[in-house]
């Protein structure tokens, strides 16, 4: 057997023992399908005995805002914003097929008749595995989005050089 195959195996060993098994999830969509995921994978992570880390940004923020909650924001433009993204996970569109909402409520329906769990039971499954949620202050203040209008369970508000701190010690860094 060729040295050179053993040693990439050696060095993902020793990396294994070195590195704890971490997860990094930046969720920037705001679409209900690809939220979904970001959970679905959070929670498999988690209940697998993962650290796991979701960093809400830009239109993943809504996932995490309370329902219908409005912007704080002084400004027409933000204010604007918060109009457009009134949050609320039960409020998220489907990425494809939404067609004004009718492809949104056949998705949901389809999942209540088989069982499956939504966004925000998603959330409490994900919490109760101790999932840690960091929502990006930067855009919080960029869309006129405050602590209050968040929902409870959110952990922390952070910037960026939180969750690169996060994803440094990760083993698996996603982007949704």
């Amino acid at each position: 057997m060729n040295t050179t195959q053993i040693e990439p195996a050696v060095a993902l060993a020793e990396l294994r023992e070195t590195k704890p098994d971490r997860v990094t999830i930046v969720v920037l969509s705001g679409d209900m399908d690809r939220v979904m995921a970001a959970f679905i994978i959070a929670t498999g992570a988690a209940a697998m005995g993962m650290q796991v880390t979701m960093f809400f940004t830009f239109w993943g923020l809504n996932a995490i805002r309370r329902q219908g909650a409005p912007s704080a924001a002084k400004d027409w433009l933000r204010r604007m914003f918060g109009f457009l993204n009134r949050g609320g996970a039960a409020s998220l569109p489907l990425s494809r097929f939404h067609f004004w909402g009718l492809g949104t409520t056949m998705m949901k329906r389809v999942m209540r008749v088989h069982r499956m769990p939504d966004i925000p039971e998603l959330f409490e499954t994900a919490r109760d595995l101790g999932v840690h949620f960091i929502a990006c202050t930067t855009t919080m203040g960029l869309m006129g989005i405050s602590k209050d209008t968040l929902i409870d369970g959110v952990d922390q508000l952070a910037g960026v050089t939180t969750y690169l701190a996060e994803a440094k010690q990760g083993n698996v860094n996603l982007f949704i």
